[in-house]
């Protein structure tokens, strides 16, 4: 399966994705924070992010467009986890660069669906 990088601050959510992501065969790397979480894309493979958008410090927004802006990453399929659920708020997230976007509290098969789609075709494909 794949190696998936995973970026959230809270522990039970962090905790709850990884084990989704896990029970289906892929390698999880989790972190708590963007800038952890960049650091460690530029430095090794990963086949999808799957990023909180309400992060400390650098949020997920500016991460993923960190992301896009370095060659090492820029093809890197990002998948936003967020609990902004508003109207706008999926349009504004995938036009910061996002390549899906899943909202919380998370309905598990919609977000697998999700990551596999990712996995399969990777960036540049809306739902």
């Amino acid at each position: 399966m794949a190696r998936i990088l995973l970026i959230e601050d809270n522990p039970a959510n962090r905790r709850l994705l990884g084990d989704h992501l896990r029970r289906v065969g892929h390698e999880v790397v989790e972190v708590e924070t963007a800038d952890t979480g960049i650091a460690r894309a530029f430095a090794e493979p990963f086949a999808l992010v799957v990023m909180d958008i309400q992060l400390p410090g650098t949020d997920g927004l500016t991460a993923t467009q960190l992301l896009r802006a370095d060659p090492r990453t820029r093809a890197l399929p990002v998948l936003a986890v967020t609990s902004h659920a508003m109207q706008g708020d999926e349009h504004r997230i995938l036009a910061a660069g996002c390549d899906g976007y899943v909202a919380k509290p998370i309905a598990y098969k919609e977000f697998l669906a999700e990551v596999a789609r990712l996995l399969a075709h990777g960036r540049g494909l809306t739902p």
